[in-house]
Formats: structure tokens, C-alpha cells, sequence
């Protein structure tokens, strides 16, 4: 049992498990607002543009409700919603992350300058010039 719960430990800590943990409880929050966004404003003027039309409320009734039983629908305007969720989420996330590739490759572009020669390199190296000016002399 002990060397479960270590393994598990470092299974949880690693870098990339949490980096993920993150990115996940960040993307609960954006889904948030981009349904915000959807549901009030994007909609409401989707409804003004379209003459009143809401696709909260579209839907095909299979069985009108009865004093026992509920309605039956099929409620096809709430799929219309979370799909312009769906893609204004992936256009939203598809912009971030053109702009951050973007600065990363700036940031990739910039070259490191160049190490200085260890004591040993530029030892050799003038060992091996004194070398060549005495072969040039003869």
C-alpha cells in the first residue's frame, strides 16, 4: 500500500498532471463566460436581427403534457445553442493559441549569443597560432 501511494504522489506531482489540472479548471471558467457571452448577448441580438426568434424555446413536441406526465420534446433550439457555444469556444481557443505560438516563435527566434571560449580553447588556440606562424616562417 505504501508504494502505491508514492507512486500515486509522483504520478500527481509530475509537471504535466498538474499544468493539465489547471488548464482544466481554467477551461471550466472560460466555458462559463463563452456560454455567458452566448446566452447574453450573442443571442438576445441574434433574436433582435432575426425578428424576435429565440432557439431556447424551438422545439418539437412528441406528447403534450397530461396531469401525470410531463411533455415530451425534442428541444432542437438548445442544441442550436451549444453548438455557436461550441464554436465560438473553439474560435476563442484557436485565437489564444495562434497568439501565443506566435510569441513563442519570437521568443524561439532570438539567438542565444555565443558561449566564450573555456581558458582551455583559448589557450589551444593560440598554441595553435603560434604553431602556424612558425611553419610560415620557414
Amino acid at each position: 500500500m505504501g508504494k502505491f501511494l508514492s507512486d500515486f504522489k509522483e504520478f500527481a506531482m509530475r509537471g504535466n498532471i498538474v499544468d493539465m489540472a489547471v488548464g482544466v479548471i481554467i477551461g471550466g471558467a472560460f466555458g462559463k463566460i463563452v456560454s455567458s457571452l452566448v446566452n447574453d448577448i450573442i443571442m438576445p441580438l441574434m433574436a433582435v436581427c432575426t425578428g424576435g426568434l429565440s432557439f431556447i424555446d424551438k422545439k418539437i413536441v412528441l406528447a403534450d403534457a397530461t396531469a401525470t406526465t410531463a411533455e415530451v420534446a425534442i428541444t432542437y433550439g438548445v442544441f442550436i445553442q451549444n453548438i455557436i457555444d461550441f464554436v465560438i469556444i473553439a474560435l476563442s481557443i484557436f485565437v489564444a493559441l495562434r497568439f501565443i505560438m506566435r510569441f513563442k516563435k519570437k521568443v524561439e527566434e532570438t539567438p542565444a549569443p555565443a558561449p566564450e571560449p573555456t581558458k582551455e580553447e583559448v589557450l589551444l588556440t593560440q598554441i595553435r597560432d603560434l604553431l602556424k606562424e612558425q611553419t610560415e616562417k620557414k
